[in-house]
């Protein structure tokens, strides 16, 4: 698996999206929420103007990969037929609910498969939908919009492509529009026009890791965690926690 994915990588690396931050060399959740940042100063024309957030994710996403689509999707970058046959076998090797779909969590190559699947929505957002400010990890994607009506009139748009060419559908009960004033829940922060602060489920997560393994290099992840935010009680408490186990 980590043959193939170190093969594939660079040469799809080239074809990903900007603003694609999961699973690759240099990105992940911290530069992602640094964009999101960014994206919201440029919307809001520096706090002149209220900015939306359109949050979307896709039910089971994973389980969900359809394996012909993802075939196909790889026959129109890779000429060679060996190569193809192999993914092929790779691929059809996993089944998860129904025969034909899912790929397995945590797995280098699946990963990378997964990018290169939404990669075909993403070129549809930045070159069909022109959408200027959007972010995708994994399966959650934000649009960010000083528009309300226009984020609304993107989820008929988006859930039909989803649907038709991925075979994928929106998750109905993670379809948001708030403004950034409101705090936005994105990549384990809730985001405010000012600061961010970490979600209680990070929150609990966090300190269940700390009770499990109460270690030093356990303690300096979560600090390196926290240091993105506004969370000097939660280190605090951190910090506590960890001299009360370690003692």
């Amino acid at each position: 698996m980590r043959k193939q994915h170190r093969k594939l990588y660079p040469f799809f690396e080239k074809v990903f999206i900007a603003d694609s931050y999961s699973c690759q060399i240099g990105k992940g959740t911290h530069r992602a929420i640094i964009r999101f940042n960014k994206f919201y100063r440029q919307a809001s024309k520096n706090n002149r103007h209220t900015v939306w957030v359109l949050k979307c994710d896709i039910r089971k996403f994973f389980a969900s990969i359809d394996h012909k689509v993802l075939l196909e999707i790889l026959a129109s970058y890779i000429s060679d037929k060996n190569i193809l046959w192999l993914l092929e076998r790779v691929i059809e090797s996993f089944n998860f609910e129904r025969e034909g779909r899912g790929l397995p969590l945590g797995n280098l190559t699946s990963q990378l498969f997964c990018n290169v699947y939404m990669n075909e929505f993403d070129q549809f957002v930045k070159h069909r939908l022109k959408a200027k400010y959007y972010i995708r990890y994994a399966d959650d994607f934000v649009f960010l919009s000083s528009d309300r009506n226009s984020l609304l009139a993107l989820i008929p748009k988006v859930s039909a492509f989803l649907d038709e060419q991925l075979k994928l559908s929106l998750h109905p009960d993670k379809i948001f529009i708030r403004t950034m004033a409101s705090g936005v829940d994105f990549l384990g922060w809730v985001n405010f026009s000012h600061h961010r602060v970490l979600r209680n489920v990070t929150k609990r997560r966090m300190f269940k890791g700390i009770r499990q393994r109460s270690k030093n290099e356990t303690l300096q992840s979560y600090l390196g965690l926290v240091s993105h935010g506004n969370t000097f009680k939660i280190k605090q408490e951190v910090l506590n926690l960890y001299g009360l186990l370690a003692g």
